[in-house]
């Protein structure tokens, strides 16, 4: 389980990422880099890093279910996530 502080972290880069797109945008098109570079840093998406929603995990991370492969695996072998069933052959 991650801490709670990196978990937090991370919400708080998107809001910024959120917030400062279409800004960043507009000053990319328009080629104005002194004015971007005075942006907040963690406005930037290439700072965002992928993790599991519900353990905060930053490695292992399946895109498609947005969680961890030990979280997915977790939940496929209780059936909790629909369509998803264990190989055997």
């Amino acid at each position: 389980m991650a801490k709670e502080s990196m978990k937090a972290r991370e919400r708080k880069r998107q809001k910024l990422v959120d917030k400062y797109r279409e800004k960043r945008a507009a000053l990319k098109e328009a080629g104005d880099w002194e004015a971007l570079q005075k942006l907040p840093k963690n406005s930037s998406h290439v700072r965002l890093h992928n993790r599991c929603q519900i353990t905060g995990r930053p490695k292992g991370y399946i895109r498609h279910f947005g969680i961890s492969r030990v979280t997915f695996r977790e939940m496929a072998n209780q059936g909790l996530i629909p369509g998803v069933k264990k190989a055997s052959w």
